[in-house]
């Protein structure tokens, strides 16, 4: 089996994973990789022996509850009420699967997703892959950050472009405080799912919904309308993110680097708990998004369409305070999901190309596109739709790619899929794209009443 070299694939593992003489103090990190070995080693047992790998999907798993799903979710519940929850739940567990076939990767390979396509394919074919991944990171990074601002803006009551500057100023400060230590990061990204999940736990108190319509929602049932295909097309799309592809083989790099194939074994198998768990609680949060909003919107207010009139009709309807906890959760997603997204962004630069650029610049590239449209007066809710309509166009990079390597004796050796594993991805993978195609042939005015 074939090791590629140990470029940290992130500025946020420049530290890792070299450990200090005894007389220096040690960091989160650090700690984290000693514990782990000692985990691995059978001198740490118990739900305890668990901790040191928690992080990787953790951190993937922010890109499931990012703007883009907010809006999807809050318009899918408003006007159908609870009948896509299944849909919700079936994205959640492709997504579980596509998260483990990256991590795996990286864990097998010492290589990122980008890293093994660079070493695998030709010159041509990753430029071109680079510069379609590059474009997938920009515009999940322009959804990100304009969902943060418009948050902030909204709760403030600031206009959108004073809320673009301290969302910039926010995110840039979090980026500096966590710039070398993954550990710190990854508590970072913890706590804002704790925000977004005890936001959206509390809106279920004050609107508690009926238990027997959400049970009925998660049996699968057949598309009955021309908006409830549209609509499920749109949580997918926003649900399984390419830059969460790439970026998660990357982070198990800086972790607890595998010394034996017996390591490889365990660490796949802890990285699987991860992702159960943590995509696990990002779904019932989705979940909850729906729920919510079927609840309180369905009846009477069908014609929620974006995150500023949910935001608005949720104060005559249930106070201030759900209003309010709505915003603190999209502003939670929003910082989260836009640190992330510039990592991910740092992570296929590098490892495509092999070309850095700092941190505060790259935000500033990324930043741009979200001042332009503001400025502009160009409507939100429709930057983020496009931003969404350019993530299911380049998808399929990364999918194929990763289901492919995955696949190869050369690339995985004894780990690499089996056949059943590589039968239920393909056939996942060919859902995604073809919902995609017909979320794109409805946004082209296409008429995708009668599809199939």
């Amino acid at each position: 089996m074939n090791h590629g070299n140990k470029d940290i694939s992130s500025q946020v593992n420049n530290a890792m994973p070299s450990l200090p003489a005894a007389t220096s103090p040690r960091s989160l990190s650090e700690k984290t990789i000693e514990r782990g070995y000692e985990v691995l080693s059978g001198k740490r047992t118990g739900i305890a022996a668990y901790l040191p790998f928690l992080g990787p999907a953790l951190i993937a798993s922010i890109a499931y509850m990012d703007p883009g799903n907010f809006a999807t979710n809050v318009e899918a519940g408003a006007k159908l009420n609870m009948k896509l929850l299944w849909v919700v739940m079936m994205a959640n567990i492709i997504a579980m699967l596509f998260q483990a076939l990256s991590a795996k990767l990286g864990l097998v390979t010492d290589r990122s997703l980008a890293q093994n396509c660079r070493h695998y394919f030709s010159k041509p074919i990753c430029i071109a892959m680079w510069l379609l991944s590059e474009c997938a990171a920009m515009a999940t990074d322009l959804a990100e950050f304009l969902g943060a601002a418009l948050g902030i803006s909204l709760l403030f009551h600031i206009s959108l472009m004073l809320s673009l500057v301290l969302t910039a100023a926010l995110t840039w400060l979090i980026l500096q405080l966590i710039n070398t230590q993954f550990r710190l990061m990854e508590y970072v990204i913890a706590l804002f799912i704790i925000i977004i999940g005890v936001s959206y736990l509390c809106e279920l108190v004050i609107a508690p919904p009926h238990w027997g319509e959400v049970a009925q929602g998660l049996i699968p049932s057949a598309f009955d309308s021309h908006e409830s295909i549209l609509l499920s097309i749109g949580i997918i799309g926003a649900t399984v993110m390419p830059h969460a592809l790439y970026l998660h083989s990357s982070l198990t790099q800086s972790r607890i680097p595998a010394r034996t194939d017996d390591d490889r074994s365990k660490l796949i198998s802890f990285s699987h708990r991860e992702i159960i768990l943590a995509l696990g609680v990002a779904g019932l949060i989705n979940l909850a998004m729906v729920i919510m909003s079927a609840n309180v919107f369905h009846d009477g207010h069908q014609d929620i369409a974006d995150v500023t009139s949910a935001y608005q009709t949720l104060t005559p309807l249930l106070g201030y305070a759900a209003a309010h906890l709505f915003l603190i959760a999209l502003i939670a997603s929003g910082l989260s999901s836009s640190i992330v997204g510039t990592l991910a962004g740092q992570t296929i630069m590098q490892d495509f190309v092999h070309f850095r650029t700092p941190l505060w610049l790259r935000r500033l590239i990324t930043m741009l596109p979200a001042f332009v449209i503001v400025q502009i007066g160009y409507d939100v809710t429709d930057a983020l739709v496009m931003s969404q309509a350019i993530l299911s166009l380049l998808l399929p990079v990364p999918l194929i790619s990763l289901i492919w390597l995955t696949s190869q004796d050369k690339v995985m050796g004894q780990f690499k899929n089996s056949l059943k594993v590589s039968y239920i991805s393909l056939s996942a993978m060919i859902i995604i794209i073809g919902l995609n195609i017909l979320y794109l042939a409805s946004l082209a005015g296409l008429d995708i009443n009668h599809p199939f």
